[in-house]
């Protein structure tokens, strides 16, 4: 298969596959048994010994109620796969340490073992009966297992997106680790995928998880079913009982107020900078017919999606609407002013015109498609440290939180090596 190449370059190929296959096992199914660093924050009281609430809190979002309510610090965010979560995930980093709240963090990783289901043996430095106010990384959801390191009174709460546009961006970002990617001819590989998808996947190739119904999969069910299966029904309606709130990316400040009344924190608890995006010539603009067929595909995100985008509607139509027209404009105006106030340049850049090279965000293998910023270098002393920590990616923060990243890092050598 390598005839047309030249020997240095077949030699180069199937080392680098030989790197990937060996680096891809590493980062799926490895489970590190050593401790990392000691952790930053101290190791919280059993949740056996917290006191459980009266009744689960959904929030009423009544615009008519007067609330005199305390902030919530005992928090499980399901950071699902391209939705927007890499901005939440900020958000919850910041607030926790402002707090000084106990974090459930990965072992070695950015994720808990994904796409393994979630075990707390995962959690890093876990000892049986430690207790968390934060889990909010990536992971297979199995309740069970998360419901046994927080208190009884957490808040749980996800994100989804528009299954047409998580495909797009899955398809771009995970191609490279999908094999069944590799055989589809052409240089539109995501058009011939969804013009014969059956052609194309095996719901048993590696990774095939992240190409249909990805969301679904987060959540812990199975990915393969079909919308008609009555398993879909009862999946819906097990996560609408287990998750407060289930938030919208195509809605995303809509959702952060929802979320901050839910939670009863303050405007400046939700000031946020988009993390992780994708510069815009490296996104594939679909058409309408690509866009229905992406859905269709994906049918039972979309089933799910559809959902909870009407449940997110009767929560803003509850919280009232005008009442909401005017809370997303303060966050907007608050968000530029942090804009102004710490990004130089007013916007993000290409990972290649990052100043600070620990600044630079976690890229695809092959490509460097995420945006990152840079930061400005005269910011008051006040605002220094805010800046700082809304601007750094997910790895860096993790990193400052204690978490040891070696299968991260080492897929991060790799990655590079590749692309030499």
């Amino acid at each position: 298969m390598f005839h047309h190449l030249p020997r240095s370059g077949a030699h180069k190929l199937m080392l680098g596959f030989l790197f990937t296959c060996i680096t891809m096992m590493l980062y799926c199914f490895s489970t590190p048994t050593f401790q990392g660093n000691t952790p930053r924050f101290p190791v919280p009281a059993p949740c056996a010994n917290k006191t459980p609430p009266s009744q689960k809190n959904k929030g009423s979002f009544s615009s008519s109620e007067v609330k005199h309510c305390v902030p919530k610090v005992n928090l499980m965010f399901l950071k699902t796969h391209k939705a927007a979560s890499s901005t939440i995930l900020n958000i919850l980093l910041r607030y926790g340490e402002k707090q000084r709240l106990t974090f459930a963090l990965p072992n070695g990783r950015n994720d808990f073992a994904y796409p393994a289901t979630f075990t707390r043996t995962h959690v890093k430095d876990y000892r049986p009966g430690a207790c968390f106010n934060i889990i909010c990384n990536h992971m297979r959801f199995n309740a069970p297992e998360v419901e046994a390191l927080l208190p009884a009174d957490a808040f749980f709460f996800t994100i989804l997106r528009d299954p047409a546009l998580v495909f797009e961006s899955s398809f771009h970002y995970f191609k490279r680790v999908v094999p069944l990617i590799w055989r589809i001819h052409g240089e539109d590989k995501l058009t011939e995928f969804l013009n014969d998808p059956q052609l194309y996947f095996n719901s048993e190739g590696f990774n095939s998880f992240y190409l249909k119904n990805p969301h679904f999969f987060d959540l812990g069910f199975d990915n393969t079913l079909e919308p008609e299966d009555p398993t879909v029904d009862s999946a819906i309606h097990a996560i609408a009982e287990r998750f407060q709130l289930v938030l919208i990316a195509e809605h995303f400040e809509e959702s952060l107020i929802l979320l901050k009344d839910a939670l009863c924190w303050q405007m400046d608890d939700l000031l946020f900078f988009n993390m992780n995006t994708r510069r815009p010539s490296s996104v594939s603009q679909l058409t309408p017919e690509l866009r229905v067929k992406a859905r269709e595909w994906n049918s039972v995100d979309w089933k799910l999606y559809r959902y909870f985008n009407a449940t997110l509607w009767a929560k803003v139509d509850a919280y009232g609407r005008e009442r909401m027209q005017k809370e997303v404009k303060k966050l907007r105006q608050r968000n530029s002013e942090m804009a102004a106030i710490c990004i130089s340049g007013g916007m993000a850049v290409e990972d290649q015109d990052i100043r600070d090279q620990s600044m630079r965000p976690w890229q695809p293998v092959g490509e460097s498609s995420i945006l990152g910023y840079n930061m400005k270098s005269n910011i008051e002393p006040q605002y220094r440290e805010l800046c700082r920590k809304m601007l750094t990616p997910e790895i860096q923060y993790l990193t400052d939180l204690g978490v040891n990243l070696w299968i991260t890092r080492l897929w991060g050598w790799f990655k590079a090596f590749l692309t030499l």
